[in-house]
């Protein structure tokens, strides 16, 4: 499935890491993978370089429906011809 971020903006930081090594993993076979970070670090955007670079259909959680909701949009917001 062919995903296509967009966003105006780049990995920057410890994102370009995270995100090379979550791909690695999970193209690896290693489906489960955890991402940590403060507020504010972009573990959003880092969760959709993700998604777009292995191009699979994802399974993202959250603890309650405010957050859930949160991320419902912003990841519309990065893909939004998905």
């Amino acid at each position: 499935m062919l995903f296509n971020l967009e966003a105006p903006f780049q990995a920057t930081g410890d994102q370009p890491q995270a995100i090379s090594q979550l791909t690695t993993y999970l193209k690896a076979g290693n489906r489960i993978q955890t991402l940590l970070g403060a507020t504010g670090t972009g573990k959003t955007f880092s969760v959709a370089s993700v998604i777009e670079k292995v191009g699979k259909p994802t399974l993202v959680l959250a603890h309650n429906k405010t957050l859930a909701a949160q991320l419902c949009n912003e990841l519309r917001g990065f893909f939004p011809h998905n």
